[in-house]
Parts: C-alpha cells; sequence; structure tokens
C-alpha cells in the first residue's frame, strides 16, 4: 500500500487547533475580509466556515430559522446525533454583524455573570446556551432565568439559541421559542462531506459493501465525519486505478483497532534509535524526511542514549531505516507510515506503554520546534504540539499540558517555544472534556500567580485569540487582571483595547469593572485608555449611547476622580483634551455629558477641587489650541465647562450662558 496522508488536513500556514477525536480542516485559508485578525480567531471562523458547508440541514432547521428571525430566540431540540449543536451555530453565524460579538453562555462557571442578568447581552450579540448536557437541576435553573434573558435579547436586537436537554420539560411561556429537530439520513451526511472533501459524484453515489456496513448501525455524527475523512485520506494515498470502493476498504482497515500490531512492531525494533525515528515519524507524521531525521536524533540526546559508534558511511541509510518502521518518503520527501492512521495508534501505544517517556516528550518536542530548518514549517510544529496535546487530553492529565505551556514559556523561551505554549493551551481550552479545566486554571494564572519568563505574552495571546474567540467576558477578565498585574502591560493593555473596540458591552463591563473598588494606579492606567470618548457616545448602533447609561455615568465619574485626585496633570491633560474635543463636535446631542462626567469627577475632590477645576479650566484653553473643528465651537465647549465649574461651585445660575460669550479663569 502506497504512503498515506497525516491524520490532520491543514492547509493554512498560520496554524490550526486539534481539539481532541476528529479532525480539523482549515480550507483555502483566511478570506480577505478576515486578514486583519488574529491568526487563531480567522481559524475558528473558517471551522464555522467548514461546518456550514457540511452540515446537512436537519428536518426543523428551516422552522428554527424562522422563529429565530420572527423573535430574536429559538430553543432547540433534539436528540444527540440530530446535529443540534451545530445547527445552533450555524444559525447564529448567519447573523453575525459588526456591532456584535458571539458568545457562548456558561452557566455555573464562577466569573459568568449570571442568565438573568441583562449585561450578559449587548446589542447585536450572538449568543449559544448549549445545555444539551445539563442534569435536571442546571437546566431547571437555566429555565427560569430564560424569560429575563430572552427579553434582554429582544431589547439589545440580539439572537440567543439554546440547545436544551433532549426530552427536558419546558415552560409553557416558552413552549413557542421551541423547535424539534429530526436526525438527517446518515448516507446524505456521509455524502455531503465527501462531496465537500472533493470526492467525484460519479464515485460515492455508487453502492458499495463497506459503505453499507458502516452505515448499518446509527452513530454518531463525528464518528461519519471522521470516516469520510479516512475516505479521503486512502484517496489520495491510493495507487494508480483505485477506486471508491479501494478507498473505503482501506478507511475500514484504518478503523480497526491497531493496538496488538503496533506493538508486535515495537517489540520488534529494540535497538534506541529504530524506537527514537518511530516515535519521531508518527508524532511529525507528513513531516520532510530533513526534520523527521533530525528530530529523532534529537530524540536520543534528549534520553541521553549513547552513540552507537559506527563510522557515519556505515550507518544504514533513512530509506532503509524508514522501513524498518513501516514507513517511507513521497515524491516530495516527506514521511507517511504505509498503512492508513498507523500513526495515532504509535503514539497510543508508546504514551500508554513507556509512561516514564511523557515527560522526555515535552522536553524533545521544544527542542525540535526550535530548529532552524526550512522544512518546519509553522503546520508542521503547531501539528507536533497538537499530537502531542492530544495524548494528554486523552488520558486525563490536562495538568501535565498546562504545566508544559508554562515551562515552554519561562525555561529558555524562543519565538518557537512560545508559539507552541500558545498552541498547547488552545488544544486545552478546544477539548469539550477538559474546556472548563483550563479556563479556570488560566483565570489562577491570570489573577493570582506571580508569572515567570514570557507567560504573560503566552496568556495574552491566549485569551485574546482563543478564548475571546467564545468567551469574550472571560478573555476580558483575565486580560484586566495581566494589565493590571504585570510590570509591563503593554500587551495586554493594547488586548483589551482590541477586545473592547468589538464590543459597547464588553467596553461597559470594563468600566463598571474598574470601578468596583477604589481604583489602583494600574486601573488608572487601564481606564485612561478605555475612556475613549467617541465609543462613549457613538450611537449608531443602538438607541442610547454608553454615556447616557447611568451604571457608566458612575463608573466614569469614580473612575475620573481618581485620576484628577492622584495622578499629575501632565498624565490625564491630554485625555481631558480629547474629550473636551469629542464634547465640542457633539455639544447639542451627549458631548454635554461628557462635561458633566469632569465636572462631577472635579467636584469629589474636597478641599482640593478648587484647584483641581482651575487645572481642568486651564486644560480646556489648551485644547482650543489643538482642536480639529472650528475654533469657535471649541470655545463654545469651553465656555460651557467654565458655567458648570461655577455653578459646581455655587457661584453662578443654574442656566448655560450664551454660546457665544467668553469666560474668564475660575
Amino acid at each position: 500500500m502506497n504512503q498515506q496522508q497525516d491524520s490532520t488536513r491543514v492547509e493554512n500556514p498560520q496554524g490550526f487547533i486539534h481539539t481532541g477525536p476528529g479532525n480539523i480542516y482549515v480550507n483555502g485559508g483566511a478570506h480577505p475580509q478576515d486578514s486583519d485578525k488574529p491568526a487563531f480567531r480567522r481559524i475558528a471562523e473558517d471551522q464555522l466556515r467548514w461546518l456550514r458547508h457540511v452540515l446537512v440541514e436537519p428536518v426543523g432547521m428551516g422552522q428554527a430559522r424562522a422563529v429565530l428571525a420572527d423573535t430574536g430566540t429559538v430553543i432547540l431540540n433534539g436528540a444527540a446525533g440530530s446535529g443540534r449543536t451545530s445547527v445552533a451555530r450555524v444559525l447564529l453565524r448567519e447573523y453575525r454583524r459588526d456591532s456584535g460579538v458571539f458568545h457562548e453562555l456558561l452557566p455555573g462557571e464562577e466569573d459568568e455573570l449570571a442568565l438573568h442578568d441583562p449585561a450578559l447581552v449587548g446589542t447585536g450579540d450572538q449568543l449559544l446556551l448549549d445545555l444539551s448536557a445539563a442534569e435536571d437541576r442546571q437546566w431547571s435553573s437555566a429555565r427560569a432565568d430564560l424569560p429575563a434573558l430572552r427579553k434582554a435579547v429582544h431589547e439589545q436586537h440580539a439572537h440567543l439559541v439554546v440547545v436544551m436537554p433532549h426530552g427536558g420539560t419546558l415552560d409553557p411561556d416558552l413552549q413557542y421559542y421551541r423547535v424539534d429537530l429530526q436526525r438527517p439520513s446518515d448516507r446524505q451526511v456521509l455524502r455531503r462531506h465527501l462531496r465537500v472533501h472533493g470526492l467525484p459524484y460519479e464515485q460515492y453515489m455508487r453502492a458499495d459493501v463497506t459503505v453499507e456496513e458502516f452505515l448499518h448501525e446509527k452513530r454518531p455524527m463525528r464518528e461519519i465525519a471522521d470516516f469520510a475523512d479516512l475516505v479521503r485520506r486512502a484517496r489520495e494515498g491510493a495507487r494508480p486505478g483505485e477506486g471508491f470502493t479501494q478507498w473505503c476498504a482501506t478507511a475500514k482497515l484504518a478503523r480497526n483497532d491497531r493496538r496488538r500490531d503496533v506493538a508486535a512492531l515495537v517489540a520488534e525494533l529494540r535497538e534506541a534509535p529504530q524506537r527514537a525515528l518511530l516515535i519521531a515519524v508518527s508524532m511529525l507524521h507528513g513531516a520532510h524526511a530533513d526534520v523527521v531525521h533530525r528530530s529523532a536524533q534529537l530524540l536520543l540526546r534528549t534520553l541521553r542514549s549513547p552513540s552507537d559508534g559506527v563510522p557515519l558511511l556505515q550507518h544504514r541509510d533513512l530509506a532503509e531505516r524508514l522501513a524498518e518502521v513501516s514507513a517511507g518518503t513521497g515524491p516530495r520527501g516527506h514521511v507517511r507510515f504505509t498503512e492508513l492512521d498507523y500513526d495515532s495508534a504509535v503514539r497510543a501505544h508508546f504514551w500508554d506503554h513507556m509512561p516514564d517517556l511523557r515527560p522526555h516528550l515535552g522536553t524533545w518536542a521544544a527542542s525540535v520546534v526550535d530548529l532552524n530548518d526550512p522544512h518546519l514549517v509553522p503546520a508542521v510544529r503547531d501539528g507536533l504540539v497538537a499530537r502531542l496535546a492530544s495524548q494528554y487530553l486523552r488520558t486525563g492529565r490536562g495538568d501535565g499540558l498546562a504545566s508544559l505551556a508554562e515551562r515552554w514559556s519561562t525555561e529558555a523561551p524562543s519565538k518557537a517555544r512560545l508559539e507552541a505554549a500558545v498552541q498547547a493551551l488552545a488544544c486545552g481550552l478546544g477539548d469539550p472534556a477538559h474546556g472548563r479545566e483550563f479556563r479556570e486554571r488560566i483565570y489562577h494564572w491570570c489573577a493570582n500567580r506571580r508569572l515567570r519568563g514570557e507567560f504573560a505574552e503566552v496568556l495574552v495571546r491566549v485569551c485574546a485569540e482563543v478564548l475571546a474567540a467564545n468567551h469574550p467576558d472571560q478573555a476580558l477578565l483575565r486580560l484586566y487582571y495581566l494589565a493590571r498585574r504585570e510590570r509591563d502591560p503593554a500587551l495586554a493593555l493594547r488586548a483589551l483595547d482590541d477586545l473592547v473596540t468589538r464590543s459597547r458591552r464588553l467596553r461597559r463591563m470594563l468600566l463598571v469593572r474598574l470601578a468596583r473598588n477604589a481604583p489602583s494606579s494600574s486601573d488608572l492606567v487601564i481606564f485612561l485608555r478605555a475612556c475613549n470618548p467617541v465609543p462613549l457616545t457613538d450611537s449608531s448602533d443602538t438607541s442610547r449611547a454608553l454615556v447616557e447609561d447611568n451604571e457608566v455615568q458612575r463608573s466614569l465619574t469614580l473612575c475620573w476622580h481618581a485620576v484628577l485626585a492622584e495622578l499629575p496633570q501632565v498624565t490625564w491633560q491630554p485625555h481631558v483634551a480629547r474629550w473636551l474635543h469629542r464634547a465640542a463636535d457633539d455639544i447639542e446631542h451627549r458631548g454635554e455629558l461628557l462635561l458633566d462626567v469632569l465636572v462631577h469627577a472635579a467636584a469629589r475632590c474636597g478641599n482640593r477641587r478648587g484647584g483641581i477645576f482651575a487645572a481642568l479650566y486651564a486644560s480646556a484653553r489648551a485644547a482650543e489650541r489643538t482642536a480639529p473643528g472650528s475654533p469657535a465651537g471649541s470655545a463654545e465647549t469651553t465656555e460651557l465647562l467654565f458655567h458648570k465649574i461655577n455653578v459646581a461651585q455655587g457661584l453662578g445660575p443654574a442656566a448655560p450662558p450664551p454660546s457665544s460669550a467668553k469666560g474668564t479663569q475660575p
């Protein structure tokens, strides 16, 4: 049999996230409109596009789409395997817009808002509440909060899809939103996957014994997708003249338990170089022979295996050594096992039956990603990390994977090792069985741990690029802790800026968080970046601007009070000038509210308020010289500020002065 393709298909050189069983497909790279997004966020969206292409709409999806369009909410009910969660994600993707973010709700996690909290929903958000696996108590609690959540969704012109436990009860007032989904035909699902994989129509439409055997029993949708991928890979590695029947037969063989075969092969390979090569091929399956060879040598050095002392020209060549481990090279020099999916069985064997090898594999992988080799492209590095991570996660050792990522970031960290650490944590976050554990662990690191080396940079990237894709609230909180606790918070501050720029709700959440307690000096640095007056006064996608929100006004006032009272004027003056410039541009609508916040903040400064009022006025006069608009508008804004200062001190009438008047220093 010819060499086969690796078990993970990667066509995007920016990397991928492998999150447990199954395969990841990144077809065609990023769309042009996504080119400015971080790699992990682009890949998450590519995966969603793939899901939309392969999804066979179950009976009821059309009704679900209509209910969601009509009411903003739909509650999906369906048996496992009906495609209910995939339907939910595809439906929400159809409502993606610039003004909102996707948010998978996680009721019960420590740092999540309650479902009945209106702050959970922002304008245009797409919310997924997947309770398909919820126990009765959790479903009952969520069901009680659904009316309040649905109300907030309606008010914010957002969209909510709830996946309820199959057969769970639903209150009468929510029955209108319920849609029952029926599992699509397994044959249709398989054929759709094969079509998207590019198999010829005339091939996969043929009757085939292997396909009939496979479809004889009901299988999870993931299993059908995996079988289709095996057929795809069997086709790519087939001999000339082989067709659909042979591809399916090869895929069937690949589904067999290979543990005995691998154990027998390992028992025959008694020498350390043989086993090192076998491990290297399995962990770098599909990589160029140069990379595999050098990686096998690195593994021997990592394990301190003695040299055989044989002169170089007497060594067996790589082709002979690869044949010994049932592998070979293709026309372009890439190494693969001769049997389909054999690599995964080899990895599992060494991990399960040589436990003392596990800690050395992490050290070895770090050395491999540091190799300076033109064939060690990002996809190969990412594939190595993903395969190693999958062994930790498959065997319930998420803590070991987390510790490995931390070690890569602190012990002689290089750019490649930092990328590997991000990839490892992304794998943990994306794993269904370990995602919550990794979210909690990342919270602990960000909020409580003193971070060494370059680990803070890794956590910033993980929060901003990976966690934020589905859980932006959690990403925001973790970035907030990094920004206020790290000695060099520049990366975290930029990531916070980018995150709140995508959602006015997240900006509101950050401002409220900053004002929860007496702001620290680090909080004030964060605040001065978050208080950009343009998004605070923008109401293009909603009925009112953020600055018109009472809770936001309170938070702004408290934080500005701390800024004016604790920071030197040279620090806060540019930010005040920015507020005054914005106020001048919007004085007829929300600009005056910006002035009110500044004046109220200064008025809270006790016996120092006179001096701070004077500094505010001086800043306003200085801001007139740098105003982007008309000088007259800036002068009117200064006069209005002067009037408000006098009123706050009890020195003038409450009625505002004529707009053309000029003031004097208080």
